[in-house]
Formats: C-alpha cells, structure tokens, sequence
C-alpha cells in the first residue's frame, strides 16, 4: 500500500477515535485504537526501506540510525559532509552522502502522519531570523531549541564544539584501551588547522591540545552565539507548531496570503 494512502487512513482513524472518545464509546475506541497502531505500523515498514542499506547481521545499522549516531557524537546541527566523515572515523564508514538526499522530506512526513510513532526524529536546523529551515544542516528532535537554532556566529561556534567533541571522544576511547581509527585522527588534524593554535607543524593534531584551543575561541564566540539563539528559540516555542518547530516556518508568498507564524 501507498505510503499516501496510509497516511489518509491515519488521519482518518485518528479523527474516528476522537469521536468515538467524545461519544464514550469505550469497546469502539479499543478496535480503532488496534486498527491504528496496525495502519502506523505498515507506514514504518512501508517508509524504511528508504533508509535502510541492504545488510545482514553483522552489517552497518539503517542510515537514520547512522547519522543519529554522528549527530550524537557532534552535539550540533552538521552538514552531510561532516556526518559522513564522523561515521567514517568512529564507525568504519559505510554511510554515503547521497543517502542522506530527502531524508529530511520523509522525517518529515513521518512526523506529521505519527508524530510519536519514534524516540526522536532527524530534524532540520532553525535559522534564528526567519525559524525556516537551515540549508544542509541536520539536528536531532531531541536536542533542546536553543541548540538546533543557528545564527550568524553559529557556524563558527558549530566547528568548533565538534571538534571539541570529536577530540573528547577520541581521549575516550585511547583511555578505554581502544585508539581510535587513523581517519579519526585525520580528521581531527584537518579540522585543528582551521583553529588557531591548535595544531603545529605538519604532524596529527593533539587531541588535548585541539580541545583547548577550541574552548579559547568559544569563550570569545559562544557567549553572543548563545544569546542569539536563545531569544530565537523563545520565539521559535512561541510562534511554531511541533512540526514547524522542527522542520521550520515556511515562508509563502505575498498571493498566498500571510503566514499565520513568522519570525
């Protein structure tokens, strides 16, 4: 069955219910209750294979689950590059840039047709001007407003908490007894001579080092970043319903009328 088709039916089940549940209809509920988590069900099943790679066991996790991973290892909105580059240096790679084209679209989609259906969602950074959605940058529903909005300075910010992270974690792993991967000290190195400081010479980045050059610079940065994306994040809350809070205000033009939320 069309993915539309069970959307339709969600809906229509979900309005059923509520009826029902006016009307106290206690025995009705219970079978178009069952009716929706089996419609829910057959959605996910049929949406997955979007995401997922062809693997067995011992393969690499469906892609959604890939990116959560990196995202969860960054702790900030990140483009698809520097997912990709994370799954590459923390978990063997495997995870491929085009495979990420439209997996915003169908969170999307899967969030407004079951919003609860998940733990979190995959979501799309809030610029701090418009609370539209951030080009190329994915966030975690999870994550708290204030983090998945991005303002002027954030870019600057983004970079360096993630290196901040990256760095951290590879300290991790060195003091658990397994060194991280060569790649992942490859791309620290590459993102440490972008900070000042940070790096010296032409040999691997020091990850205690990188970690403190990065926290001087966020102390300059960080605390306007900061400011910006709080205040956009109150009016984010404010103004945005739940699915426009995590896929962003979108702007229509002057013949559609006015957006009923704006920034």
């Amino acid at each position: 069955m069309k993915l539309e088709v069970l959307e339709e039916r969600i809906i229509h089940l979900r309005q059923q219910v509520r009826r029902a549940m006016a009307a106290g209809e206690r025995a009705r509920v219970r079978g178009l209750r069952a009716e929706l988590r089996a419609a829910e069900r057959a959605w996910e099943e049929a949406l997955e294979p979007r995401f997922e790679f062809e693997f067995e066991a011992s393969g690499p996790p469906p892609v959604r689950e890939s990116v959560h991973r990196a995202l969860s290892l960054l702790g900030v909105p990140a483009a698809a590059r520097l997912i990709v580059a994370v799954d590459e240096a923390f978990h063997g790679g495997g995870l491929l840039g085009e495979r990420l084209t439209g997996l915003l679209r169908d969170e999307e989609r899967a969030f407004r047709a079951a919003p609860h259906a998940r733990p979190y969602r995959l979501c799309a950074a809030l610029t701090a001007d418009l609370l539209s959605p951030a080009r190329g940058l994915i966030a975690v529903s999870t994550w708290p407003l204030e983090v998945r909005v991005v303002g002027p300075l954030s870019a600057r910010t983004g970079f360096l908490t993630s290196a901040v992270r990256i760095a951290e974690e590879i300290i991790r792993l060195r003091e658990s007894g397994t060194d991280a991967a060569p790649a992942a000290y490859r791309l620290l190195t590459r993102m440490a001579r972008n900070i000042p400081g940070a790096v010296e010479g032409y040999g691997p980045a020091d990850p205690a080092t990188v970690i403190a050059a990065a926290r001087a610079e966020l102390a300059v940065h960080e605390p306007a970043d900061r400011a910006r994306r709080s205040a956009a994040a109150a009016r984010a809350a404010h103004r945005l319903d739940p699915a426009e809070q995590l896929f962003g205000a979108r702007l229509r033009t002057a013949g559609a009328g006015r957006t009923r939320r704006t920034a």
